[in-house]
């Protein structure tokens, strides 16, 4: 059988084998939908978006945010404060029992009415002397003591902070590892905490007994120990005997953070301390004396600390005074070392500052509107000389896209094929 002839009138083209009548090709429109409707909207606020209302908006936002600026540096310059880092005094410092040393320039800063005043920092050490815990345990260790001249008196409150860089509770695994039911005094079993997110502090094995920490976690185990006694003024009037200027480790914590803790359900027997508790507690939890396990409704400083920070540089309250102030002179303040900074390339500080209704010191946010308020004052200069120069109509429909007349298309027929194929011989 011989194959039939390939005809001229043969298509050999998909389109032989769609049994769908071709409809005709629609033009698309350049013109979006409803322009009606967006010409009025653009009528509608023609009247509104004019030079006359624009340009003064820019204007009033610069004369308000720019003054208020300079209102907040202003505040943020009436805080008085002293900062002393006392991360190597003792290593670097002399013995106290010698004398006192100056401290480096790098060390020390502090912000105060005449630029020029020196606190004229100096620091000394003592090494190997006995030093009292927060639950009244005495141990051998080590003490930084400063000293340092207010030249101005502070007005109260008076707030003292301990400052620690490159320290990231902001780490995610570190901000969760605590336990809320354990915090707030219910009695968990080993297996509970075991199950939450105090792991890897969780607890031990104890002479054959699987038992609980508590506070289990990262966070309490990483409590900062340092302890500080309240500046003794040095050189008062009169009969020039030290004075001490009372401060108080009660009224630092948040109200909302005392609501998260409770008294301990646990008998001492059924749980052990941190490790990095041990010092305090070398034979464990006992059910009275110095040994009792804390109650964490009542301890202010450890509620600070577990409240996390979100920078790797933070500071947080240690004590205060509400009602005295801190008169002009040479002040004493003596630190019983314990945190290791350096072995974590941090350093640890302490902060004496006052406070005004704006709050601490800061130049941040005052900066901030004084920035926002010169950019719209020099924006709204630059608009009103450009409108003055070359003005242009608000809302002129003659600008929009579709208006414009479309490039004409070439026009010719086109040879593409919808197979894709060369045209071959006898092919129309």
């Amino acid at each position: 059988m011989s194959d039939t002839a390939r005809g001229v009138e043969h298509t050999d083209s998909i389109d032989s084998h769609d049994s769908t009548p071709k409809q005709p090709e629609k033009t698309k429109s350049r013109r979006p939908p409803n322009t009606a409707f967006r010409q009025q909207r653009l009528k509608a606020w023609q009247p509104i978006l004019t030079p006359k209302t624009v340009l003064p908006l820019f204007f009033t936002i610069g004369i308000i945010f720019a003054p208020i600026g300079g209102l907040l540096l202003y505040a943020s310059s009436q805080v008085r404060e002293i900062k002393l880092d006392y991360t190597h005094c003792v290593n670097d410092a002399p013995d106290f029992s010698s004398s006192f040393a100056d401290m480096p320039g790098s060390a020390v800063d502090s912000a105060f009415k005449n630029a020029n005043s020196s606190v004229r920092p100096q620091w000394a050490k003592k090494k190997d002397v006995n030093v009292t815990l927060h639950n009244g345990r005495q141990v051998k260790g080590n003490q930084c003591v400063l000293q340092f001249t207010i030249p101005e008196d502070m007005g109260a409150p008076v707030l003292f902070y301990y400052q620690l860089t490159n320290f990231y509770q902001n780490h995610r695994r570190y901000a969760e590892s605590c336990d809320i039911q354990q915090l707030k005094g219910d009695a968990r079993s080993y297996g509970d905490i075991t199950g939450s997110k105090c792991t890897p502090l969780y607890g031990e094995d104890k002479d054959g007994t699987k038992k609980p920490y508590y506070p289990c976690g990262l966070i309490a185990n990483s409590m900062f120990n340092d302890s500080f006694s309240s500046p003794v003024w040095q050189n008062p009037p009169n009969d020039g005997k030290a004075r001490t200027y009372n401060m108080t480790d009660k009224g630092i914590a948040w109200d909302s953070d005392k609501d998260l803790y409770g008294p301990t359900k646990y008998n001492s027997s059924q749980i052990l301390p941190p490790p990095n508790w041990h010092d305090a507690y070398p034979d464990g939890y006992t059910d009275d004396g110095i040994s009792k396990p804390p109650n964490l409704k009542e301890w202010e400083a450890f509620q600070v600390w577990m409240r996390t920070a979100g920078l790797p540089t933070f500071s947080k309250l240690a004590m205060r005074n509400d009602a005295d102030k801190l008169v002009s002179g040479i002040y004493q303040i003596t630190i019983d070392d314990h945190f290791p900074t350096i072995e974590y390339k941090g350093t640890k500080s302490i902060l004496l500052t006052t406070r005004t209704v704006m709050g601490g010191r800061n130049n941040f946010l005052g900066i901030a509107y004084i920035a926002v308020g010169g950019v719209c004052i020099l924006l709204g200069a630059i608009f009103t000389a450009t409108h003055l120069i070359r003005p242009r109509k608000l809302g002129d429909h003659t600008y929009l896209s579709w208006n414009n007349a479309p490039a004409s298309k070439p026009s010719g027929p086109s040879t593409a094929m919808a197979s894709g194929r060369e045209i071959r011989p006898g092919d129309s």
